[in-house]
Protein backbone atom coordinates (compact mmCIF):
# COMPACT_ATOMS: atom_id res chain seq x y z
CA UNK A 1 0.00 0.00 0.00
CA UNK A 2 1.28 3.14 -0.42
CA UNK A 3 1.01 5.81 2.31
CA UNK A 4 0.13 9.59 2.25
CA UNK A 5 2.97 12.21 3.96
CA UNK A 6 1.05 12.31 7.38
CA UNK A 7 0.17 8.66 7.64
CA UNK A 8 3.83 7.51 7.84
CA UNK A 9 3.32 6.39 11.65
CA UNK A 10 0.28 4.57 10.80
CA UNK A 11 2.48 2.76 8.19
CA UNK A 12 4.90 1.85 10.56
CA UNK A 13 2.89 -0.16 12.64
CA UNK A 14 1.11 -2.06 9.99
CA UNK A 15 4.40 -2.58 8.62
CA UNK A 16 5.73 -4.52 12.25
CA UNK A 17 2.80 -6.23 11.90
CA UNK A 18 3.18 -7.46 8.54
CA UNK A 19 6.55 -8.63 9.58
CA UNK A 20 5.62 -9.98 12.43
CA UNK A 21 3.22 -12.57 10.60
CA UNK A 22 5.86 -13.01 7.73
CA UNK A 23 8.13 -14.48 10.79
CA UNK A 24 5.52 -17.02 11.75
CA UNK A 25 4.63 -17.85 8.40
CA UNK A 26 8.43 -18.94 8.14
CA UNK A 27 8.79 -20.62 11.37
CA UNK A 28 5.36 -22.29 13.14
CA UNK A 29 6.74 -22.88 16.19
CA UNK A 30 6.94 -18.90 16.23
CA UNK A 31 3.37 -17.45 17.99
CA UNK A 32 2.73 -13.69 17.31
CA UNK A 33 -0.75 -13.61 16.86
CA UNK A 34 -1.20 -12.18 19.93
CA UNK A 35 1.25 -9.25 19.47
CA UNK A 36 0.14 -8.86 15.80
CA UNK A 37 -3.61 -8.19 16.58
CA UNK A 38 -2.76 -5.83 19.12
CA UNK A 39 -0.84 -4.12 16.79
CA UNK A 40 -3.87 -4.00 14.53
CA UNK A 41 -6.17 -2.71 17.20
CA UNK A 42 -3.85 -0.08 17.80
CA UNK A 43 -3.18 0.72 13.85
CA UNK A 44 -7.26 0.82 13.29
CA UNK A 45 -7.96 3.22 16.47
CA UNK A 46 -4.95 5.62 14.56
CA UNK A 47 -6.48 5.34 11.31
CA UNK A 48 -9.87 6.68 13.10
CA UNK A 49 -7.89 9.42 14.71
CA UNK A 50 -6.38 10.66 11.69
CA UNK A 51 -9.19 10.32 9.54
CA UNK A 52 -11.96 11.87 11.69
CA UNK A 53 -11.42 15.18 11.08
CA UNK A 54 -9.06 15.46 8.07
CA UNK A 55 -7.58 18.97 7.29
CA UNK A 56 -8.81 20.59 3.92
CA UNK A 57 -4.98 20.31 2.77
CA UNK A 58 -5.23 16.19 3.75
CA UNK A 59 -8.27 15.56 1.98
CA UNK A 60 -6.18 17.42 -1.20
CA UNK A 61 -3.80 14.51 -0.27
CA UNK A 62 -6.35 11.73 -0.10
CA UNK A 63 -7.95 13.13 -3.47
CA UNK A 64 -4.95 12.37 -5.23
CA UNK A 65 -4.16 9.18 -3.86
CA UNK A 66 -2.41 6.66 -6.27
CA UNK A 67 -4.40 3.69 -5.47
CA UNK A 68 -7.99 5.85 -5.31
CA UNK A 69 -9.98 4.08 -7.71
CA UNK A 70 -10.55 5.70 -10.72
CA UNK A 71 -13.05 6.41 -13.66
CA UNK A 72 -12.06 3.03 -15.78
CA UNK A 73 -12.31 0.89 -12.74
CA UNK A 74 -16.14 2.52 -11.86
CA UNK A 75 -16.81 1.99 -15.25
CA UNK A 76 -16.04 -1.73 -15.48
CA UNK A 77 -17.96 -2.39 -12.13
CA UNK A 78 -21.41 -0.57 -11.94
CA UNK A 79 -22.30 -0.67 -16.12
CA UNK A 80 -22.78 -2.95 -18.66
CA UNK A 81 -22.32 -3.70 -22.06
CA UNK A 82 -20.44 -0.27 -21.60
CA UNK A 83 -19.18 0.66 -25.60
CA UNK A 84 -16.89 3.20 -25.58
CA UNK A 85 -16.61 5.98 -28.56
CA UNK A 86 -13.29 7.44 -29.18
CA UNK A 87 -12.69 10.71 -31.05
CA UNK A 88 -13.90 14.38 -31.63
CA UNK A 89 -14.41 13.76 -35.50
CA UNK A 90 -12.62 16.98 -35.95
CA UNK A 91 -9.09 15.85 -34.69
CA UNK A 92 -8.25 13.32 -32.51
CA UNK A 93 -9.01 10.86 -29.68
CA UNK A 94 -8.34 11.88 -26.33
CA UNK A 95 -7.59 9.20 -23.99
CA UNK A 96 -7.97 11.60 -20.75
CA UNK A 97 -11.62 11.49 -21.51
CA UNK A 98 -13.60 7.86 -21.81
CA UNK A 99 -17.35 7.49 -22.79
CA UNK A 100 -19.92 5.47 -24.31
CA UNK A 101 -23.23 3.60 -24.28
CA UNK A 102 -23.86 1.48 -21.37
CA UNK A 103 -26.36 0.02 -18.87
CA UNK A 104 -26.87 0.77 -15.08
CA UNK A 105 -28.99 -1.44 -14.27
CA UNK A 106 -30.42 -2.33 -17.43
CA UNK A 107 -31.64 0.85 -18.11
CA UNK A 108 -29.34 2.77 -21.14
CA UNK A 109 -27.17 5.79 -20.35
CA UNK A 110 -24.17 7.43 -21.89
CA UNK A 111 -21.46 7.32 -19.25
CA UNK A 112 -18.37 10.16 -19.53
CA UNK A 113 -15.73 10.44 -17.47
CA UNK A 114 -12.02 11.92 -16.71
CA UNK A 115 -8.92 8.68 -16.41
CA UNK A 116 -6.02 9.52 -14.81
CA UNK A 117 -4.22 6.30 -15.21
CA UNK A 118 -2.89 3.72 -12.48
CA UNK A 119 0.66 3.23 -13.86
CA UNK A 120 3.24 5.07 -15.43
CA UNK A 121 2.50 4.17 -19.00
CA UNK A 122 -1.27 4.58 -18.59
CA UNK A 123 -0.87 8.07 -16.79
CA UNK A 124 1.52 9.52 -19.89
CA UNK A 125 -1.22 7.59 -22.33
CA UNK A 126 -4.47 9.32 -20.48
CA UNK A 127 -2.23 13.01 -20.09
CA UNK A 128 -2.68 12.39 -16.03
CA UNK A 129 -6.92 12.83 -16.33
CA UNK A 130 -6.47 16.36 -18.37
CA UNK A 131 -7.88 16.61 -21.38
CA UNK A 132 -7.19 18.18 -24.50
CA UNK A 133 -9.87 20.26 -26.84
CA UNK A 134 -10.58 17.13 -28.31
CA UNK A 135 -11.76 15.55 -25.47
CA UNK A 136 -13.89 17.74 -24.18
CA UNK A 137 -15.05 17.98 -28.17
CA UNK A 138 -15.60 14.19 -27.89
CA UNK A 139 -17.70 14.67 -24.50
CA UNK A 140 -20.14 17.01 -26.60
CA UNK A 141 -20.85 14.85 -29.38
CA UNK A 142 -21.71 12.16 -27.01
CA UNK A 143 -24.05 14.51 -25.18
CA UNK A 144 -25.60 15.64 -28.43
CA UNK A 145 -26.02 11.75 -29.07
CA UNK A 146 -27.55 11.10 -25.34
CA UNK A 147 -29.83 14.01 -25.98
CA UNK A 148 -31.03 12.56 -29.29
CA UNK A 149 -31.96 9.06 -28.22
CA UNK A 150 -32.87 10.33 -24.54
CA UNK A 151 -30.41 8.41 -22.28
CA UNK A 152 -29.21 9.83 -19.32
CA UNK A 153 -26.06 11.37 -18.66
CA UNK A 154 -23.54 10.09 -16.18
CA UNK A 155 -20.63 11.53 -15.75
CA UNK A 156 -17.59 10.72 -13.31
CA UNK A 157 -15.15 13.75 -13.03
CA UNK A 158 -11.54 13.54 -11.98
CA UNK A 159 -8.87 15.80 -12.96
CA UNK A 160 -6.59 18.61 -11.81
CA UNK A 161 -7.98 20.86 -14.62
CA UNK A 162 -8.36 20.98 -18.37
CA UNK A 163 -4.40 20.59 -19.84
CA UNK A 164 -2.87 24.10 -20.37
CA UNK A 165 0.11 22.97 -22.79
CA UNK A 166 0.59 25.61 -26.46
CA UNK A 167 -0.79 23.10 -28.86
CA UNK A 168 -4.40 22.92 -26.31
CA UNK A 169 -4.03 26.69 -26.37
CA UNK A 170 -3.61 26.85 -29.92
CA UNK A 171 -7.06 24.72 -30.68
CA UNK A 172 -9.29 26.50 -28.79
CA UNK A 173 -9.32 25.05 -25.10
CA UNK A 174 -11.07 27.75 -23.45
CA UNK A 175 -13.88 27.80 -26.37
CA UNK A 176 -14.01 23.56 -25.91
CA UNK A 177 -14.58 23.91 -22.27
CA UNK A 178 -17.03 26.84 -22.54
CA UNK A 179 -19.09 24.97 -25.11
CA UNK A 180 -19.19 21.52 -23.38
CA UNK A 181 -20.30 23.38 -20.46
CA UNK A 182 -23.09 24.79 -22.30
CA UNK A 183 -23.92 21.42 -24.03
CA UNK A 184 -24.97 20.21 -20.03
CA UNK A 185 -26.74 22.91 -19.33
CA UNK A 186 -28.75 22.70 -22.66
CA UNK A 187 -29.60 18.59 -22.16
CA UNK A 188 -33.02 17.54 -22.13
CA UNK A 189 -32.42 14.47 -20.61
CA UNK A 190 -31.19 13.74 -17.11
CA UNK A 191 -27.68 14.62 -15.92
CA UNK A 192 -25.99 13.45 -12.64
CA UNK A 193 -22.14 14.07 -11.64
CA UNK A 194 -19.68 12.21 -9.11
CA UNK A 195 -16.74 13.79 -8.26
CA UNK A 196 -14.79 10.77 -7.33
CA UNK A 197 -10.92 12.37 -6.80
CA UNK A 198 -10.22 16.11 -8.15
CA UNK A 199 -12.47 18.38 -9.47
CA UNK A 200 -10.14 21.25 -10.80
CA UNK A 201 -11.40 24.11 -12.57
CA UNK A 202 -12.97 24.57 -15.75
CA UNK A 203 -11.81 21.23 -16.86
CA UNK A 204 -13.91 19.57 -14.54
CA UNK A 205 -17.12 22.12 -14.30
CA UNK A 206 -17.33 21.29 -18.25
CA UNK A 207 -18.71 18.09 -17.23
CA UNK A 208 -20.60 18.80 -13.94
CA UNK A 209 -22.69 21.03 -15.06
CA UNK A 210 -25.44 18.40 -14.44
CA UNK A 211 -29.04 18.15 -12.35
CA UNK A 212 -27.40 16.50 -9.55
CA UNK A 213 -23.61 16.76 -8.23
CA UNK A 214 -21.91 14.58 -5.48
CA UNK A 215 -18.62 13.75 -3.98
CA UNK A 216 -17.44 11.00 -2.44
CA UNK A 217 -16.24 12.19 1.10
CA UNK A 218 -12.48 12.78 0.79
CA UNK A 219 -12.78 14.37 -2.99
CA UNK A 220 -12.54 17.85 -3.54
CA UNK A 221 -13.67 20.61 -6.26
CA UNK A 222 -12.31 23.98 -6.28
CA UNK A 223 -12.05 26.67 -9.36
CA UNK A 224 -7.82 26.37 -8.78
CA UNK A 225 -5.56 23.61 -6.87
CA UNK A 226 -4.33 24.95 -3.37
CA UNK A 227 -0.55 25.03 -4.77
CA UNK A 228 -1.88 27.49 -8.19
CA UNK A 229 -4.03 29.45 -5.40
CA UNK A 230 -1.08 29.95 -3.10
CA UNK A 231 1.25 30.68 -5.85
CA UNK A 232 -0.89 33.71 -7.11
CA UNK A 233 -2.04 35.34 -3.56
CA UNK A 234 0.94 34.62 -1.73
CA UNK A 235 3.82 34.02 -4.29
CA UNK A 236 4.44 30.87 -2.77
CA UNK A 237 3.45 27.46 -3.34
CA UNK A 238 4.52 26.11 -0.27
CA UNK A 239 1.49 28.42 1.41
CA UNK A 240 -1.11 25.31 -0.22
CA UNK A 241 -2.25 24.65 3.30
CA UNK A 242 -4.01 27.90 3.77
CA UNK A 243 -4.73 28.36 0.06
CA UNK A 244 -7.05 24.87 0.67
CA UNK A 245 -8.59 26.21 3.69
CA UNK A 246 -9.46 29.03 2.10
CA UNK A 247 -10.73 28.06 -1.28
CA UNK A 248 -13.25 26.04 0.92
CA UNK A 249 -13.13 22.76 -1.81
CA UNK A 250 -13.90 20.01 0.53
CA UNK A 251 -17.39 18.28 0.07
CA UNK A 252 -18.68 18.94 3.20
CA UNK A 253 -18.04 22.45 2.68
CA UNK A 254 -19.87 22.51 -0.64
CA UNK A 255 -22.84 20.83 0.63
CA UNK A 256 -23.51 23.60 2.96
CA UNK A 257 -23.07 25.79 -0.16
CA UNK A 258 -25.29 24.07 -1.89
CA UNK A 259 -22.54 23.96 -4.71
CA UNK A 260 -23.28 19.74 -4.56
CA UNK A 261 -26.72 18.15 -3.84
CA UNK A 262 -24.78 14.65 -1.72
CA UNK A 263 -21.82 13.36 -0.10
CA UNK A 264 -21.10 9.83 -0.49
CA UNK A 265 -19.01 8.27 2.64
CA UNK A 266 -15.99 6.43 1.68
CA UNK A 267 -14.44 3.51 3.57
CA UNK A 268 -12.57 4.33 6.87
CA UNK A 269 -8.89 5.65 5.76
CA UNK A 270 -10.21 6.85 2.11
CA UNK A 271 -11.41 5.06 -1.21
CA UNK A 272 -7.89 3.10 -1.44
CA UNK A 273 -8.56 1.48 1.49
CA UNK A 274 -11.47 -0.51 0.11
CA UNK A 275 -12.43 -0.04 -3.54
CA UNK A 276 -14.86 -2.40 -4.47
CA UNK A 277 -17.02 -0.69 -1.38
CA UNK A 278 -16.46 2.66 -2.28
CA UNK A 279 -17.56 1.60 -6.27
CA UNK A 280 -20.73 0.03 -4.69
CA UNK A 281 -21.81 3.00 -2.99
CA UNK A 282 -21.27 5.38 -5.74
CA UNK A 283 -23.46 3.14 -7.86
CA UNK A 284 -25.96 3.22 -5.40
CA UNK A 285 -25.90 7.11 -5.48
CA UNK A 286 -26.10 7.95 -9.33
CA UNK A 287 -28.93 5.27 -9.02
CA UNK A 288 -30.52 7.38 -6.45
CA UNK A 289 -29.80 10.61 -8.18
CA UNK A 290 -31.74 9.32 -11.15
CA UNK A 291 -34.53 8.05 -9.52
CA UNK A 292 -35.70 11.74 -8.69
CA UNK A 293 -35.54 12.85 -12.03
CA UNK A 294 -37.53 10.44 -13.09
CA UNK A 295 -40.68 11.37 -15.44
CA UNK A 296 -39.75 14.92 -15.60
CA UNK A 297 -40.02 16.58 -19.07
CA UNK A 298 -37.05 17.92 -20.92
CA UNK A 299 -37.99 21.50 -20.16
CA UNK A 300 -38.17 21.16 -16.34
CA UNK A 301 -34.88 19.44 -16.76
CA UNK A 302 -33.06 22.35 -18.22
CA UNK A 303 -35.05 24.98 -16.15
CA UNK A 304 -34.20 23.26 -13.00
CA UNK A 305 -30.63 22.68 -14.10
CA UNK A 306 -29.81 26.48 -15.02
CA UNK A 307 -31.75 27.49 -11.89
CA UNK A 308 -29.17 25.63 -9.77
CA UNK A 309 -26.40 27.15 -11.11
CA UNK A 310 -27.93 30.40 -11.08
CA UNK A 311 -28.63 30.17 -7.50
CA UNK A 312 -25.08 28.07 -6.09
CA UNK A 313 -23.31 29.73 -3.63
CA UNK A 314 -26.52 31.59 -2.08
CA UNK A 315 -27.81 29.47 0.53
CA UNK A 316 -24.54 29.32 2.56
CA UNK A 317 -23.52 33.04 2.03
CA UNK A 318 -27.43 33.68 3.44
CA UNK A 319 -26.36 31.69 6.15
Amino acid sequence: MNYLEFEKPLAEIEGKATELRAMAAANPDVQIEKEAAALDAKAQKMLVDLYKSLSPWRKCQVARHPDRPHCKRYIEALFDEFTPLAGDRGFAEDEAIIGGLARLNDRPVMVIGQEKGHDTQSRLRRNFGMARPEGYRKAIRLMDMADRFRLPVVTLVDTPGAYPGKGAEERGQAEAIARCTQKCLSLGVPMVSVIIGEGGSGGAVALSTANRIAMLEHSVYSVISPEGCASILWKDAEKMREAAEALRLTAQDLLKLAVIDRVIPEPMGGAQRDPDATVRAVGSAISAMLAEMEGKSPAKLRRDRQRKFLDMGTKGLAA
